[in-house]
Parts: C-alpha cells; structure tokens; sequence
C-alpha cells in the first residue's frame, strides 16, 4: 500500500528495469576505468611527468591547428588534384566540427570529475565530454589520408598509431571518459563514408574550385 502511494517516478527507481540494470552497470564501469586509466590527469598522477608529452599529442588532434595547416595548403597549392583532396579535408574538418558540436549540445555529458581544465582553446561545448573531439578527427583523418595519400607501410602503420594515440591520450589525460573516445573513433570513421559520398569536385562544386 505504502508503495500504491509513491509517485510514478520513485517506484521505476525502486523496480528498475533490466536495461536500466544494465545501464547503469555499464555507466559505472565505465567512470570506474576511465578514474583508473586517467594516469596524467594531474601532475601528482601515477604518469604524471608524462604530462607534457600527452599534451602534446593533444594539440596534433586539435581542429585549430587542421583547419589552419588545411586551409594554408589550400592557399598555397598549385596543382587541381591537391587543391580538390585539400578542400574536402577542410569540409571533413568543418563537418566533424558541427557534428561533434550538435551530439555534445544533445547529451551534455560533463567531463570526468578527475579532469585539469587547462585544454588548449576550449570554447562553448567542449566543457562536454561527449563524444570525445579529438577522437573522431583522429579517425576522419586517418581514414582520409590512408584513402587519399600513397604512403609506404611503415608510414600508414604510424597514421594509425597516432590515430589510436591521440585517442587513448585523451582518457590518460582524464579529458574524456573510455566511451567517449570509444564513441568518437566509430563515428569519424562512419563520418568519413558521409564525405565520400558528398566528395566535392570542379564537376559538383564548380563555384568552390572557381575561388582557388
């Protein structure tokens, strides 16, 4: 009877469903590795003196530093085929930004409580932590140059390595959460099919190509 007397809401707390469980569980593990995996969270972390290195890596995946380097490619590039492979990566850079921004606007996921908020250049959604920024740029980028750029194997093994290392960076750091980055590597490597299916060219953008 007391139980008939509780609001809606309190008695879905008190028999929560199997996916609920579920959820929750996996949310709990999931801050649990993120706490244990954050090893240069802070100068007095386990890997604390690797801080400077990881920051490092940090500002080779930020967007300012790809949408410069692109557009500045782009300035200087005499050659139609490389302008064409320059301007699509400047319209998967921007792309991944909007996107990013509109998924973290959504969930408004709040970084880990470990994190020092000393990023380079953090603007109006980046104090979300979903999905994780510079995860999907590393994929989208690795995904773009490895498509586009005839490189030696050993040469690609390193694209996907940094790849792989600005992501796991990201949760050493305590930026992000293990899911975040998780998140961020599948959606900039789906992202990147969106941009060859929109692939701009002198035939579908013929006004873009007039401006170069």
């Amino acid at each position: 009877s007391a139980a008939a007397q509780l609001p809606e809401e309190d008695c879905m707390k008190l028999n929560p469903s199997f996916l609920g469980i579920a959820l929750s569980s996996l949310l709990a593990i999931d801050l649990w590795a993120s706490k244990r995996l954050g090893v240069c969270a802070r100068e007095g972390s386990a890997w604390g003196s690797a801080r400077p290195i990881m920051k490092v890596i940090e500002v080779s995946g930020h967007g300012i530093p790809w949408l410069l380097g692109t557009f500045y490619g782009l300035c200087q590039s005499d050659s139609s085929a490389a302008r064409e492979v320059l301007l699509n990566l400047l319209f998967a850079l921007l792309l991944d930004l909007v996107l990013v921004a509109a998924v973290k606007g959504l969930v408004k996921r709040r970084r880990p409580t470990h994190n020092k908020m000393d990023m380079f250049v953090t603007i109006s959604v980046d104090k979300y932590s979903f999905p994780s920024g510079h995860a999907t740029r590393a994929a989208l980028v690795c995904r773009f140059v490895l498509h586009h750029l005839v490189l030696a194997v050993p040469l690609r093994v390193l694209v996907v390595l940094w790849a792989l290392v600005v992501g796991v960076s990201r949760v050493m750091l305590g930026r992000h959460n293990v899911t975040d980055v998780l998140f961020g590597l599948l959606l900039g490597y789906a992202l990147y099919g969106v941009v060859e299916y929109c692939w701009l060219s002198p035939l579908s953008a013929p006004a873009l190509f007039a401006l170069w």
